[in-house]
């Protein structure tokens, strides 16, 4: 008897002296798979959801958060940034977002992400929790990896390191994909349509290449040498690992779906602009989309203002399941202001919501860990003192996979540094 009341006495001890299990007390939580719950407790144990509910008796020696007149979240998702990836754009020592060569599915961003980068924690203290970092350059840039917005290590940050394989499809019209221009209008004449038509032909040979591999491999003929990048399209080829592929306009898009239908691979269509009549076919196949930043100019002087306001909902009201992302690193923090943008040009706000944590988790195959606040889900959580889409509310209190991280970032040291200035 005594041993089993030391044993206990230990074990409680133990609980309250980890860091990763917690009570949340009167808090309004937003689920996001389900309806708000207002006075709410929410226990999270060893870094995962244990339960949520308004009546949840909290385990003894447990911490307790007083969340009265707060919100709770989860942490929210960025679909597509450079964070970690580049910390001045202009410096190219401190940039490694591509690397040369138009076909290199074997780089893996993740290895290259920097977890001391100062971007990171400004992106944190707005209530960002995850970021799916992804390669530039070439026709077939690199795996994406999804990343945590915490932790020493880039092995420590990870959550899936090939969540996707980026593609930019060639296109005859400048922007994402990877055409002749750059940003700006289309670009025309026989240089733009031999460039187009080349890397097309280049895009055909590269995926006949690596099914020849496929076949060679499962064969396993003799003298059979390992080809690292073409080793790396083999969960792409067998649909495992979907590609991204970036295509702003609905030429391109259409390209691209023809495309993946012809080779057999699922997609994820990244950047969308002009989506014009795709948006049914794209409903029909099942492709989700990426959207990009909703606080843009038109992308054609003749454009509607609006252009890129009323995106989301058009996508929305197609049945389109759909993300946000900045594509970019220091609009990264943007991510929640996107999202609430578009909520004031018709995107109803569980949609909004959703658009930045559950479906991007559920698109890059981590629904069943993170996006939502559901029992058995990492604690990837943030405390607010409001909307969590509005500018003016302020993250109080942020926890990845239970731990609470630290919300401060050189822009909140700079503005206390300066608020004291004599």
């Amino acid at each position: 008897m005594r041993f089993l009341l030391t044993l206990l006495f230990a074990s409680g001890l133990a609980l309250a002296g980890t860091n990763d299990s917690f009570l949340i007390r009167g808090a309004t939580v937003f689920p996001v798979t389900g309806p708000k719950v207002e006075g709410a407790s929410l226990l999270v144990i060893d870094g995962k959801i244990a339960e949520l509910g308004t009546k949840v008796t909290p385990p003894k020696g447990i911490k307790i958060i007083e969340g009265k007149g707060l919100s709770v979240y989860p942490g929210m998702i960025d679909s597509a940034t450079e964070a970690g990836l580049s910390e001045i754009s202009s410096v190219r020592e401190t940039s490694d977002v591509s690397e040369l060569g138009d076909f290199k599915p074997q780089l893996r961003a993740a290895v290259a992400v920097n977890p001391a980068s100062e971007h990171i924690p400004v992106i944190r203290a707005n209530g960002i929790t995850s970021v799916m970092v992804m390669p530039g350059g070439g026709i077939i840039a690199g795996q994406a990896g999804l990343m945590h917005t915490d932790g020493w290590t880039w092995e420590e940050m990870l959550i899936r390191r090939g969540a996707a394989m980026v593609m930019l499809f060639p296109t005859l019209t400048p922007g994402f994909g990877g055409g002749a221009g750059g940003f700006g209008r289309a670009v025309g004449g026989t240089d733009a349509r031999r460039t187009y038509e080349r890397r097309i032909r280049l895009l055909k040979d590269y995926m006949e290449s690596a099914r020849r591999y496929q076949k060679a491999k499962a064969a396993a003929a003799a003298g059979f040498k390992t080809d690292l990048a073409l080793e790396a399209m083999l969960p792409v080829l067998d649909r495992k690992v979907p590609l991204m592929i970036t295509a702003q306009r609905e030429a391109a898009i259409k390209d691209a779906v023809k495309w993946a239908d012809q080779e057999r691979v699922r997609i994820v269509i990244a950047g969308i602009r002009k989506p014009g009549a795709t948006l049914a076919d794209l409903k029909a196949k099942n492709i989700p989309v990426i959207l990009p930043p909703t606080q843009a100019l038109p992308l054609e002087e003749d454009d509607p203002y609006d252009q890129a306001f009323t995106l989301p909902n058009e996508v929305y009201k197609a049945g389109v399941k759909f993300a946000f992302g900045t594509f970019a690193n220091q609009f990264s923090r943007n991510i929640p202001y996107q999202a609430g943008t578009a909520v004031g040009y018709g995107l109803p706000y569980e949609e909004a919501l959703k658009a930045v944590t559950i479906n991007p988790a559920e698109i890059w195959g981590v629904g069943d860990s993170i996006g939502s606040i559901e029992k058995g889900k990492w604690a990837d959580i943030v405390v607010t003192n409001g909307d969590l889409l509005e500018v003016r509310t302020e993250v109080k209190k942020m926890f990845v996979k239970g731990k609470e991280v630290d919300v401060e970032s050189k822009h909140t040291r700079l503005y206390k540094k300066y608020l004291a200035r004599p």
